[in-house]
């Protein structure tokens, strides 16, 4: 693998502005990130908060008992028992572990506790919490595979149609063995693939939902780096939650106040607000009946968005007490529940991530609290040997490619082959038909009126047959330069599949079963720098 470091702009502009340091947008934060000043202000904060470390540090040894583990993983349980800190992001559990994102996540957890454990002189562990308590089953039920220079979505063949979180959806563990084994097939049979149906059988043999079975597989990829996983989810961490729960439901109305006053500040600088919320949004879920309902103020209690249900706000309070596994949180009090939990140094975000943290600054105040320094997660592409061989061949500027795709650049190829003779010919012929039918049409309804439909049909069916010679023509020129067109094909679908980012639509599996299970070793000793930079690996 060789590294190189180039400059692309942010998706986000407002992420773009945090990235180079804009004074405005860094107002909206409590911490810069570029520099050791930040980490040492926080860890001195660190130092002189409490938290609850030997509960958590239960709960996540707890949680982790049945995942793959070793020495590293025990050892960061240990030091966030003794005073350590943590780097922390968090993901939705995907299938396979979902799009490439997530493992950029991973990586640049453990990679920045790294660092700042070294810089810092203290403990740092890397924990990535997962969002076990979402419900959109639709984002993580499936997976895209490269088919003939095209990304074909792979879906997961198991239903579900209620809004139950990812922690309580089982799935049939012989389903799931034959999709996986579906998707190592479209994959392409490698010397690998059969280790790589062992190890993932075994992980959805010992896992009972989505949840378990990614919380497992990313153990198995990264247990040698001391990762802690936790679920959101988890009844022992809700347990453990309650205070904070019960804390966010009595402050939910000046909560949300504080967050719309902050778009406000936001909007007047030019950005769009991520967050949606309604002025009398409680920003906590409470589950009925298997699904997440989102609560509602009213003038005397709490209720759903449907009205269905009631609840007074000591009832709410009790029910925090007898059953705090009930409840979650949504994107605006998920990062305040996580700074209250974890002695969190730094938090690993996503472009939107950094845009949404903006409008919680007042937020974290209102709970007498900072947000972390945030740092933006490394964004990585994974250049396969074959395709810069045909980016070099078809003369083109790879950060080009990776900013906006080779979709022009095949465009201006296929303008130079095209048969324009014929092509005009074809629009010459039409336009005579159109002129000539004018006529036609304008003598038979003279006629007889119900003639006029007959001749406007006549006329479709002559440009039906002329649009099918275009096609014709186009197919058969298109087979001529067949090998080129197919490289800019492969090029586009595995560095900017879907006009996207490679992350967005590409899964680690297709690497790890092509390059095997080396492939996340080496990577991981491939030493980032948190620069801002695109990472090109070059495999």
């Amino acid at each position: 693998m060789q590294l190189e470091n180039i400059k692309l702009p942010a998706i986000q502009p407002f992420t773009s502005g945090y990235m180079n340091q804009d004074e405005k947008i860094l107002s909206n934060f409590h911490y810069g990130f570029n520099g050791p000043e930040a980490y040492d202000m926080r860890k001195k904060e660190l130092l002189e908060r409490s938290y609850k470390r030997e509960e958590l540090a239960d709960c996540i040894e707890d949680y982790m008992s049945s995942l793959p583990g070793g020495e590293a993983v025990k050892s960061s349980i240990e030091k966030l028992r003794n005073n350590g800190f943590v780097v922390i992001g968090g993901q939705q559990a995907g299938l396979l572990t979902g799009p490439l994102y997530a493992i950029h996540k991973v990586l640049s957890i453990i990679q920045l506790a790294k660092k700042q454990e070294e810089l810092l002189n203290h403990p740092v562990v890397p924990v990535f919490w997962i969002a076990g308590e979402d419900h959109d089953y639709l984002e993580i039920n499936h997976l895209f595979i490269e088919h003939n220079g095209e990304m074909k979505k792979a879906g997961y063949p198991e239903r579900v149609t209620d809004k139950r979180m990812a922690s309580s959806t089982p799935f049939d563990k012989e389903t799931m063995k034959k999709w996986v084994r579906s998707i190592l097939r479209d994959l392409g049979e490698t010397s690998n693939t059969l280790r790589l149906i062992e190890k993932l059988d075994a992980a959805i043999q010992n896992s009972a939902t989505i949840t378990d079975l990614f919380a497992h597989i990313v153990m198995d990829l990264y247990k040698e780096d001391g990762l802690l996983v936790i679920d959101a989810a988890r009844p022992e961490l809700r347990k453990l939650e309650t205070p904070f729960f019960k804390e966010l439901l009595q402050a939910n109305e000046q909560i949300t106040d504080l967050v719309h006053k902050q778009q406000t500040l936001l909007k007047k600088e030019g950005f769009t607000p991520m967050i949606e919320a309604a002025s009398n949004a409680v920003n906590l879920f409470i589950t009925i009946n298997n699904e997440r309902v989102l609560l509602f103020r009213t003038e005397d209690g709490f209720k759903d968005k449907n009205n269905e249900y009631f609840f007074e706000k000591d009832e709410l309070l009790c029910l925090m007490d007898e059953s705090p596994e009930r409840f979650s949180n949504n994107v605006i009090t998920r990062p305040l529940m996580q700074e209250w939990l974890f002695p969190t140094l730094a938090f690993i975000a996503g472009p939107g991530e950094i845009a949404y943290w903006a409008e919680l600054k007042t937020a974290f105040e209102k709970m007498e609290m900072k947000m972390p320094p945030i740092m933006p997660r490394l964004n990585i592409t994974f250049v396969e040997r074959d395709v810069q061989q045909k980016v070099k061949e078809l003369n083109l500027h790879l950060p080009d490619i990776l900013a906006g795709g080779a979709d022009e650049e095949k465009k201006r190829f296929w303008e130079s082959v095209k048969d324009e003779t014929l092509e005009n010919y074809i629009r010459e012929t039409e336009s005579f038909l159109r002129e000539q039918y004018e006529l036609i049409k304008e003598k038979a309804a003279e006629l007889h009126p119900g003639l006029t439909p007959i001749v406007d049909k006549n006329l479709t069916i002559h440009e039906k047959q002329l649009d099918f010679l275009k096609r014709k023509s186009d197919d058969y020129i298109s087979l001529k330069h067949n090998v080129v067109l197919r490289k800019y094909d492969r090029v586009t679908a595995s560095l900017r599949p879907n006009g996207g980012p490679q992350e967005r639509q590409w899964n680690i599996f297709y690497f790890i079963n092509k390059y095997g299970e080396d492939f996340i070793p080496q990577l991981s000793k491939i030493d980032f720098k948190f620069d801002h930079s695109h990472k090109i690996v070059y495999l």
